[in-house]
């Protein structure tokens, strides 16, 4: 395939992994040889294939080589911790920010000041808490009704044969199955 042909067409390495951690440990390593984050893309939520095409999927493997699948970006666990302690500490915060406002309008004493603040804060960490969880098991929620269906499927954008080459390698080495490369179809078409 000359360099030409190949800039015409996209590609991608795909492969499907049997358990969350063979599946982040790739992620890992492809992230840490050179892919970049919007390289890397997942299976959409259940809800959104069936949306997009129209039935169910039985199969992880149905939908491997199908561009008109739904795709979502990869969301790290660190990311997913990252969006929970923004939840906690951004409630905790407002909340408590909120209580000493109001009290501090009212012209309430210092220490009254302090227990609103700390209450209200409080609260909000609560809350924050609460949505932080509520994201965490959406994301785990995801990834079992995934492995249910045969596995989670990773999608790799190559930029040329050596990146083909090197993707294929680090799903290979982390058990992924079924891995191959495909012609994404053009932008054009």
């Amino acid at each position: 395939m000359t360099s030409t042909t190949y800039a015409e067409s996209s590609h991608e390495a795909v492969g499907v992994f049997q358990t969350a951690e063979a599946f982040q440990a790739a992620m890992d390593e492809l992230l840490s040889s050179g892919f970049d984050r919007a390289d890397l893309s997942i299976l959409a939520s259940e809800h959104a294939v069936e949306e997009k095409l129209g039935h169910f999927y039985r199969r992880i493997d149905e939908l491997e080589d199908d561009p008109k699948v739904p795709r979502a970006a990869y969301v790290s666990t660190e990311a997913v911790g990252d969006a929970k302690g923004a939840l906690i500490g951004g409630l905790t915060f407002v909340g408590g920010v909120g209580a000493a406002g109001a009290m501090v309008a009212a012209g309430g004493a210092l220490a009254g000041i302090i227990l609103a603040a700390a209450a209200l804060g409080g609260a909000g960490g609560l809350i924050g808490s609460t949505l932080g969880k509520m994201t965490e098991q959406h994301h785990a929620d995801q990834l079992h009704a995934q492995l249910e269906k045969g596995g989670l499927l990773l999608w790799v954008r190559t930029r040329d044969p050596e990146h083909e080459v090197r993707a294929e390698d680090i799903l290979k080495k982390h058990r992924a199955i079924d891995v191959h490369i495909h012609d994404l179809p053009s932008r054009a078409a």
